[in-house]
């Protein structure tokens, strides 16, 4: 059973909340969200809030907060082969009203097909609000370019 390391960053200002599932290898080894440096994710943000790119830990949480962004995983702890979303098991669920409670957040968005299955098994009906998934900003996902997905992530900024 591997626990999540990972303290979610959100404040009394964020507005959406991005789930993913449940933090990579790499991401449990930098200690913060995104952490493999072929994920997309951050270039994605930069290019539909028109900013730059973060690189720190310190950087990347001053932009969320910045664009009113709170980010977490659907999971608290499970049984997980290295990275591999498929092998993910014995799930245990993080408390998203933590949040919920402190911001005022207008919409839930999940990153990729798992986590919206993951979120619709184990937080939907806890949380009452559904999430909107939005494609998978993974290497895994090679299938969407960059420029793809930005388009299909442009929700966000609205």
């Amino acid at each position: 059973m591997i626990e999540h390391p990972i303290a979610p960053i959100y404040d009394a200002h964020s507005r959406i909340l991005i789930l993913g599932s449940f933090p990579s290898v790499k991401s449990r080894e930098t200690m913060f969200f995104y952490g493999h440096p072929q994920n997309r994710f951050w270039r994605v943000l930069a290019a539909v809030f028109a900013d730059t790119v973060p690189h720190t830990i310190e950087e990347k949480k001053s932009f969320l907060l910045r664009h009113r962004v709170a980010v977490w995983d659907v999971i608290r702890s499970c049984d997980i082969v290295g990275s591999s979303d498929a092998s993910i098991k014995n799930v245990t669920a993080n408390d998203l009203q933590i949040i919920l409670d402190a911001a005022p957040i207008e919409a839930i968005y999940v990153n990729g097909k798992t986590a919206e299955r993951l979120y619709r098994n184990y937080a939907e009906a806890v949380t009452g609000r559904e999430a909107v998934v939005l494609p998978s900003t993974s290497p895994a996902n090679a299938a969407w370019s960059l420029e793809r997905l930005t388009e299909a992530w442009r929700v966000i900024g609205c």
